[in-house]
Order: structure tokens, then sequence, then C-alpha cells
């Protein structure tokens, strides 16, 4: 069995167990509210089938005294039965909205196969509950409601919340039906041949990227495990023996990127699909207000895809918010920082996210124009466990240039003329992290890069507190022949690939890689410049530490370069690379 396939099991077994054996929802909670079981049938993806939710319904709502909606599904692998999921509704239910949990497609004991939040599919599955909240269409066992305040006949006053898998719907179906009045998508991506594929050299262009093969094998299986997982004898479920619960094209996307190949059909293919199901193909059609919430510690879906959804709605006029928590993919998740905010404990008042949830849905959902939406952008700030706020996210502010001597120069009259190169092998010489060691339980070595396979570039000691929130940006020139003579081969996979990623060093040498993020990049053109967007980050280099900039040959969590690719990189005053950092207070040099 190989690396991939056993730590992609263990991934199914450590992801499924808690949510199979999770219990149903209670039938009822004295003096708060009552759940009712109930099932939809549904056309989607050209297949009929069931879909399987609660409905939570506050003691005291009537067709006299209607209250708003809430609409919500499980994260990747859970159901409506899932911890955070069925959080959601009594937590909603109990503040005196009427909310709606449900079973996305192909999980718990929903029917049909996964789609990846295709607005087509899947949205138009969500719509259908829509309906049912407008008192248009009944469930299957002829339950209708009453009792959920409208706008006009058929358009319910209905808001949408939910993290990962249960983020993306929200846009998705709000792309599908404008009845949809606020959402609040939790760490959720933007553009999935992005997210699971990455290049930042060339984000959302032609040119494939550094496969993030740890998280995408671990929820490729918990996918494909799903029939035997939550047994069922629904053939709506079933695809057929090489796709077992997947949409045929999601297969053929992972079959492709773990082949390590990209051949110009197939690989226009595969970025065509995996773009047409994200945010990132029908932005323009969401009108919903949306308040983004992304996760700082996440190397699945970074800040950096907040942030272009952020910008695509401003942009169109979509009335929209952004905070960075400081929990995602990659930490906290089940155990946030103290006075985050924790949905499975539906701590909505006394975390500064969740009073901002509240704040959104009295405003777009009770009407209440009154109520103050809050800035436009707000980041935690773990050495203060607090927020910052802002008007936007912070430009960047501050330069320094790659030296030939290894220095970050804050100056270009400090730059050093001279060249170093690395190398890579053909196997993985850095490491940045191991993708599901949080989900599963173990201890993730430290980040770390073997010798002559990276380049340094270090800042001097600081003087006093540089706090940065942002993404910083490099630009670059590297030169390889290796690479230069076959980047034109027709297959993508012969470009050169490199990590960058930026350092805290502290003063006994220690480096810290922040929230162990890097940035892959797969360059278009080695014998050009290029720029690399890194990923977003909110943190403090304290007095007396240093800024290192790294750009390493392999990583651990990602496929490589194919080949052995030297790398070499000149310096000299009038032309070398420049590091630009999002820097909101102290300076660098």
């Amino acid at each position: 069995m190989s690396l991939t396939t056993s730590l992609a099991l263990a991934a199914v077994t450590a992801l499924t167990a808690p949510l199979l054996a999770t219990g149903p929802a209670s039938a009822a909670e004295p003096g708060r509210h009552t759940v009712t079981p109930l099932t939809f049938t549904v056309q989607a993806g050209g297949r009929t089938c069931t879909v399987d939710a609660d409905l939570y319904r506050p003691d005291g709502v009537d067709a006299a005294h209607p209250a708003p909606a809430v609409l919500a599904t499980n994260g990747f692998g859970g159901s409506k039965s899932e911890g955070s999921t069925a959080a959601i509704g009594r937590a909603f239910a109990d503040r005196g909205y009427v909310s709606l949990v449900y079973s996305g497609l192909g999980f718990g004991a929903s029917g049909c196969l996964i789609s990846l939040d295709d607005p087509a599919i899947d949205g138009r599955a969500a719509s259908r509950l829509v309906d049912f909240l407008a008192g248009t269409r009944p469930a299957d066992d002829g339950t209708t409601v009453d009792f959920v305040t409208t706008d006009a006949s058929g358009d319910p006053r209905v808001g949408m919340i939910g993290g990962s898998y249960g983020g993306a719907i929200q846009l998705a179906t709000a792309a599908e039906d404008p009845r949809v009045d606020a959402l609040v998508p939790l760490i959720t991506w933007h553009d999935l041949a992005y997210s699971l594929d990455p290049n930042n050299a060339d984000p959302g262009g032609t040119v494939p990227g550094a496969f993030k093969w740890q998280w995408a094998s671990g929820f490729y299986l918990i996918g494909e495990g799903q029939p035997l997982l939550v047994p069922s004898l629904d053939p709506s479920r079933i695809n057929g023996l090489s796709c077992l619960h997947f949409v045929t094209r999601a297969c053929d996307t992972v079959r492709l990127l773990n082949s390590g190949r990209y051949p110009a059909g197939p690989t226009r293919d595969m970025l065509a699909f995996a773009r047409g199901v994200s945010p990132v193909s029908y932005l323009d059609r969401v009108k919903a207000p949306t308040l983004l919430v992304q996760g700082q510690a996440d190397s699945l879906f970074t800040l950096n895809e907040a942030h272009a959804t952020y910008e695509r709605l401003r942009q169109q006029g979509t009335e929209t918010r952004m905070i960075w928590q400081s929990w995602g993919h990659s930490g906290g998740v089940t155990d946030p920082a103290s006075g985050e905010l924790n949905l499975d404990q539906g701590n909505l008042e006394t975390s500064y996210v969740g009073r901002r949830i509240l704040a959104w849905f009295d405003r777009h959902l009770h009407g209440r124009r009154d109520v103050d939406p809050g800035p436009a952008f707000a980041y935690y700030r773990s050495w203060q466990s607090g927020y910052g706020t802002a008007d936007r996210v912070p430009p960047l502010t501050q330069q320094l240039y790659l030296s030939g001597d290894g220095t970050l120069a804050a100056d270009r009259a400090d730059i050093t003329a001279g060249s170093r190169t690395y190398t890579n092998w053909l196997v993985p010489t850095s490491h940045s992290e191991s993708s599901l060691a949080g989900i599963l339980g173990i201890e993730d070595p430290r980040p770390y890069d073997l010798p002559g396979t990276h380049l340094a570039w270090t800042s001097e000691p600081l003087t006093g507190p540089v706090d940065v929130v942002g993404a910083p940006r490099a630009t670059l020139k590297v030169t390889s022949r290796a690479a230069e003579a076959v980047q034109d081969s027709g297959d993508a996979a012969d470009r050169l690939v490199l990590f960058a990623k930026v350092y805290d060093v502290a003063p006994d040498g220690t480096q810290t890689l922040v929230n162990r993020l890097v940035a892959p990049v797969r360059v278009p053109d080695v014998t050009r410049p290029f720029t690399v967007e890194l990923p977003g980050i909110v943190h403090r280099y304290e007095a007396g530490h240093r800024l290192r900039f790294v750009i390493a040959a392999g990583d651990t969590a990602y496929f490589g370069n194919r080949g052995i690719k030297p790398v070499t990189v000149s310096s000299a005053p009038h032309d070398t690379g420049v590091l630009r950092l999002p820097v909101v207070s102290g300076r660098i040099g």
C-alpha cells in the first residue's frame, strides 16, 4: 500500500468515526424548540434522490408569529447530525430562528453523488429546500410550513451559515436562488483548482501548480468510502466501479493530479471542471450580503481564497465583510483559541465572530437596518488575543531586496552582487506540514529545509516589533538550464517547481514557519521574471527576531519537480529579487 493510500485510509477512519458515532438530534428540547426529521425528493445531476433534513422550530413561532430561517449543511464527510451542523440548528433555533439543517448530497442519509457543491446540482437541490421554507413545497411526508417570515409570496427570509463544504454551498445556492438573503461562509474555497493544485505564480491561470496530495487524497478516499462508511442501498449514491461515489469528472480530476503529468487537453478539462464548481466561476450571480470568515491556520483554503472572493463581491457591489479568525482546517477547528467562535459550543454572544454573525443576521434577516454590520475587515491578533480592524486589507508597504550574500537588504545600496545555486532531489527535501496530522492526532515534525536544496535571505535583527497583516509578494528571476530545456515539452509537469515561504527566526536561531504555510510555484517561463503571492498571514515579528525568506526545491505535502533541475539566483544592485510585505506597524531595517 502506498504512503498516499495509507494516510488517506487513516484519514477516513479518523474523520468519520466520530461522525458515525454521533446520534440523531433529539426529538424535543422543552421550552426552547422542537426538531422534526424530514426528507425531500429532489432532482440533482440527472438523478432522483432523497435529502435528509431536520427542522428546528422555536417554541412560540407560528403563522401569527413567524420568524426568519437559517439553512445549513455539513462539512465534507459529515451529516446533519454531525457536531457543528446540529449545533448550528440548535443555536439559531434557541435564538428564535427557524433552522433547517440537512445532509449534503452524497453524505449521511442523503442520496445522489458527491458533486463538490456544484451550483447546478447542489445549489439547485438547496433551492428546493428554500421552496419548502417558502411554504410552496411540502416535505415527502406532506409537512409544510407557514411560520417563516416572507418578503413576498414564495420568497422566505432565509440566511445560510456553515463551514468548508458547508460554506461553498451557500455561494452556490445564492447563485442559483436570489431569494437567499444573507450568507456566512466559513473557511471555504474560491477556486478548487487553486485549492488542490496551487500555483502562486499564476493563480487562476492556465499553468497548473503543485498537487496538494495529502489533503486531496484524504478527502477523496473519504468521499469514495461513503457507501461503506454509511451503508446504503440507495442507487442514486453509486456511480460505478471506477468512480464509486463522486461525479465522474471529480474522479478524473483526482486521477490526473495523482498521475504527476499535465498533458494539455486533460489539464484544460481539469481546470475547467474544478473552476466550474467553484465560486470563482459564478460570483457574479451572488447578490446576497456575505460575511466571509476565513482561518489563519489553514493550508487547505488559505486567507488568499477568502480575499479573492471578498474583492470580487465588493467590486461588483455585493455587500460584503471579511474576518480572518484564528482557526481553520490546519488547527483549532475542534479547540479554538480562548474567546474564539466555537460552533460546537454555540458561543455566539461571547465571541467576536459570533457577535458579528448575529449582527449580520439581525440586519439582513430581521431587517434591523440600525444594526452595525461591523468593519469591512477584521483579523485575529494572537499576540493580543483580540481583533484588529481596518477599512480594507492592508496594502504592501515595505520592500526588501534579495542580496547576493543571503541578506534581506532594506535599501538597494546595501545589495551585494553574487549568485547562489540549489538543486532538488527526486524526493522532497523540505517539510512544511503533514496536512492531516491535526486530524489524525499525530505529532508533526518541525518544518525543515535540507542543506543544498534551498536558498535563504535573512534580515538584520528587528529593533522593535513588526506586525504583518496580509499576503507578502515576491518578484523573482531564476536561472535553470535544465528546466528551460524541457519547459515547452507539451507537458506542464516539466516546468520548474519551487516553494516560497517566510520564517520568523528567534534570537537563538529557532525558526518558525508561520502556520506552516508555503507558496507552491510552477514557473510559467523560467526565462522571465515572475511574481509569487505568498499565503496571507497575521503575525508579529518581535524585537530581536529576524525575517527569513526562503525558496526551496520541494515540500513533503506537495508533488514537486520531475527530474533534477538545479536553480541559480543572481543578485546585483540594479537587478535583484524583491520581497514586498504588508507591514501595518513597525519597520524592517
